[in-house]
């Protein structure tokens, strides 16, 4: 445990970081890549992708996303700071419940998204994406300098791991093995489990009904291979980040490096929902205020292929006069449709149901435009 009062949130490793599970990943046949910093089970053999996106639609699904960040504001006023500084209103929910939210910069560009979690006024837990955690932290330390806040910022990075059981037989994976779950979306609770501490909140990044479980380090190893055994009985099956991506995409959720960056604002990515715009102050007001004002300059869409072939991201997105109209974020190929999906940034004068193009390889690939999700969502279910 780091406290960040004296040590650089931003240190950079000279060698990947390795979670908890990592042995075990490896022993299962996974293929682990570099995310955010640290190696993560992409895929595991005897599946693949689909195998594993399918599980979580129609089963349950277990995913290792350790890696993501995890900081404790802690103190007096606790709640009121980071309210101050993250964009969407803690003071709209309360103790026990979740939030999702963001954290902007000057130009009103997302730093990072981000889960907070109340567990009280004077104690805050913040779940930031891996690369972005050390940024983060590190602004909410000078905020606090500047404010001579009396609090206590700590780095638990790798005090804590992170899991997802996402799919519509979670509740009643988790259930037969007697863990308290929270029953109202974005709840959570702190609960002891066989000796073991740990939260669990009711929420996840796939579309289905899931809880992501966030127990010691120390302890991930014997919670994960209970709930993968347990799993079994479903025909659920442990997930990798690549099935995590086609989940999201299907639903348009943001990832940030993607939909999300510090030159694309909240309200381009059409998720000025998760802002607080009745509050006085958090980082970025004043730009992303001006950016809502005046009208942004182009939009979040999703594109439906129109033909075979899979869009991908950071493509150009073609009028029907063969003009750039924007971008592509994201692609993928929904193995849910069995079709070719994309996430993009356009002009504001693109429409629903409009038809455009984006170019692979030298081709033009013919899409039309939609509002995500691409898919119906269980999410809340």
């Amino acid at each position: 445990m780091t406290d960040t009062n004296s040590a650089s949130p931003e240190a950079v490793e000279s060698v990947l970081l390795e979670g908890p599970l990592h042995a075990w990943h490896v022993e299962a046949g996974a293929r682990m890549a570099e995310f955010g910093g640290w190696l993560m089970p992409l895929h595991y053999e005897g599946g693949g992708v689909v195998a594993e996106h399918s599980a979580v639609r129609s089963s349950v699904g277990l995913f290792d996303v350790s890696h993501l960040g995890k900081i404790l504001v802690k103190g007096p006023g606790a709640l009121d700071f980071v309210n101050g500084t993250l964009a969407n209103d803690l003071r709209k929910i309360g103790v026990g419940q979740a939030q999702y939210t963001m954290a902007l910069n000057e130009t009103g560009g997302v730093i990072d998204d981000l889960i907070a979690y109340i567990r009280s006024e004077e104690e805050i837990f913040l779940i930031p994406n891996a690369a972005n955690s050390g940024k983060v932290a590190a602004k909410l330390v000078a905020a606090r300098e500047e404010s001579g806040a009396g609090i206590q910022i700590t780095d638990q990075h790798r005090d804590f791991a992170v899991f997802a059981l996402q799919g519509p037989k979670s509740a009643e994976v988790l259930g037969n093995l007697g863990l308290e779950l929270p029953t109202d979306y974005m709840a959570f609770i702190d609960v002891s489990w066989k000796g073991m501490p740990l939260s669990v909140c009711r929420t996840g990044y796939t579309g289905e009904h899931g809880y992501e479980l966030v127990p010691r380090w120390e302890d991930a190893l014997t919670l994960w291979e209970t709930i993968s055994a347990a799993s079994t009985a479903y025909a659920g099956r442990a997930a990798g980040l690549a099935a995590r991506d086609t989940l999201r995409t299907e639903m348009g959720y943001a990832l940030h490096g993607h939909e999300l960056t510090p030159d694309i604002s909240p309200v381009e990515a059409r998720v000025g929902w998760a802002i607080g715009w009745k509050k006085d102050a958090f980082w970025g007001r004043d730009a992303v205020t001006r950016i809502k004002a005046e009208g942004a300059q182009r939009k979040a869409v999703g594109l439906l292929a129109l033909e075979r072939g899979v869009p991908r991201a950071d493509v150009n997105v073609l009028g029907a006069d063969g003009g750039v109209v924007g971008r592509t974020t994201s692609g993928t190929f929904s193995p849910t449709l069995q079709n070719g999906i994309a996430l993009a940034l356009v002009d504001p004068s693109v429409q629903l149901d409009d038809e455009l193009a984006v170019e692979i390889r030298g081709r033009k690939l013919a899409v039309r435009v939609v509002r995500p999700p691409f898919i119906e969502t269980g999410v809340r279910g």
